[in-house]
């Protein structure tokens, strides 16, 4: 039975990769910023643990992590949880930019570097799901895609870091899904949601489960997931 840690998992990707990892019998520690938020994830995945830190402090996340019991190994860590706040350079205030590369580039590298020592012992797999918006970075996305890019640095290095530990790292670059983020960015388009539109999310737990999944002769550093309408 493999031991998953998983940020995001309250909904979207991250909560269908939750559900099928759940349902075929793993071990679940997910990540949750409060505890009323950790008790209602308790209640949707029976048997799985919370751990409980707020990803928008990093700067916390030791001393949070500190005060609970962690699992001694860790086959796979899976960053999903992410934010997004659109608008131009021109417009975008400091706590803008801070709170998103808080959420989506710093908490990543702490939980990363807190957890290291269990994804060492179990070999284990590092994910980090990024985006279409860590590849190329359009008008209206600069604070986003800056964390997003940032994230694709933070795998890289990791990945030539601890190769020779056994460490796995995959980065996913999903296009746009149909999640709550992508109601919200369409929203701050001004556009009109259809989520039939987009990928569906459990075509990217697909993805992240292939790549955690695949025989240890082999790692999938990259895969950019794309819309198929």
């Amino acid at each position: 039975m493999a031991t998953h840690v998983i940020t995001g998992a309250g909904s979207g990707i991250g909560a269908v990769v939750a559900e099928r990892l759940h349902a075929r019998g793993d071990e679940l520690y997910l990540f949750a910023r409060d505890a009323g938020r950790a008790k209602e994830l308790a209640e949707r995945f029976p048997g799985a643990r919370t751990l409980v830190g707020d990803l928008s402090n990093p700067d916390r996340l030791s001393w949070a992590l500190s005060h609970q019991a962690l699992p001694e190994r860790v086959d796979s860590l899976l960053h999903i949880a992410g934010v997004v706040d659109l608008g131009p350079v021109g417009d975008l205030t400091p706590r803008t930019w801070t709170h998103q590369l808080a959420v989506n580039l710093v908490a990543p590298a702490e939980l990363t570097r807190l957890l290291l020592p269990q994804l060492r012992v179990s070999k284990g797999h590092v994910v980090f799901v990024n985006s279409g918006a860590g590849l190329t970075a359009h008008p209206q996305w600069s604070a986003y895609a800056a964390s997003k890019h940032g994230l694709k640095a933070l795998a890289d290095s990791l990945r030539g870091e601890e190769h020779a530990n056994g460490v796995r790292v995959t980065s996913v670059y999903p296009g746009r899904t149909a999640t709550a983020m992508q109601a919200k960015v369409h929203r701050q388009e001004g556009k009109e949601y259809e989520a039939g539109q987009w990928i569906d999310p459990g075509s990217v737990a697909s993805t992240i489960l292939l790549a955690i999944d695949l025989p240890r002769d082999a790692e999938i550093n990259d895969v950019s997931v794309r819309p198929g309408r």
